[in-house]
């Protein structure tokens, strides 16, 4: 079987070595390098072009869903991979917007991250039972913005900043962040100005 060469990113150096010695289990699996923030990563797979990247969405220093779309626009063979606690079914459509091919729990089984390098390797997609799940409940048309995605957008036009929304809607702080980037691929406006307008115009928010 052809080896497969696995590039990990994680901010946690714990998680790393726990699933390091997990792929070292498997023989046709090669761990190409290692990284623990967005910055590092981009070196990584620009020096060792690595088959898959699996890679964490919580990282300190870029949101792993904006990276993802910076490494498969300069790296689109790499497969990207991602491995993560959140099951929010926002980060699961976010992330294959941006062009991960497989999005897997840290609390699934340890065989669903390697079957689903498996199943990247070959050009498949692989999505953890829940993510499955969750993707099968993302019943709006492309560039729609859901209603929780028009709520965000509404507070944004009354100038709440991040930390405010997440009080007000009783999320985190980074999914706040998830509905943002999400709002501007749908609607491919990045200025928040230009947003709020976009949202007077569709009677979203009120005139001023």
């Amino acid at each position: 079987m052809k080896t497969i060469r696995i590039a990990l990113v994680d901010d946690h150096i714990l998680v790393r070595e726990g699933i390091r010695t997990l792929l070292s289990m498997v023989e046709h699996f090669e761990i190409a390098g290692e990284a623990g923030s967005g910055s590092e990563a981009l070196e990584l797979v620009a020096r060792e072009q690595p088959d898959i990247l699996l890679m964490d969405i919580g990282l300190k220093d870029i949101n792993g869903l904006e990276l993802t779309g910076i490494i498969k626009k300069r790296h689109p063979a790499t497969k990207v991979l991602i491995l993560s606690m959140y099951d929010n079914q926002e980060y699961v459509s976010s992330s294959l917007r941006m062009g991960a091919s497989g999005y897997v729990l840290k609390e699934a089984p340890s065989q669903d991250i390697i079957s689903a390098i498996d199943v990247l390797a070959v050009g498949g997609r692989f999505y953890s039972g829940d993510v499955a799940h969750k993707l099968a409940q993302e019943d709006t048309e492309e560039g729609e913005l859901t209603p929780r995605e028009r709520q965000v957008l509404l507070m944004m036009a009354q100038g709440l900043n991040n930390k405010a929304m997440a009080r007000e809607l009783a999320i985190s702080v980074r999914t706040v962040e998830t509905y943002r980037l999400n709002i501007r691929r749908k609607l491919d406006i990045e200025k928040p100005a230009d947003l709020v307008k976009h949202a007077m115009e569709y009677g979203w928010a009120p005139q001023t």
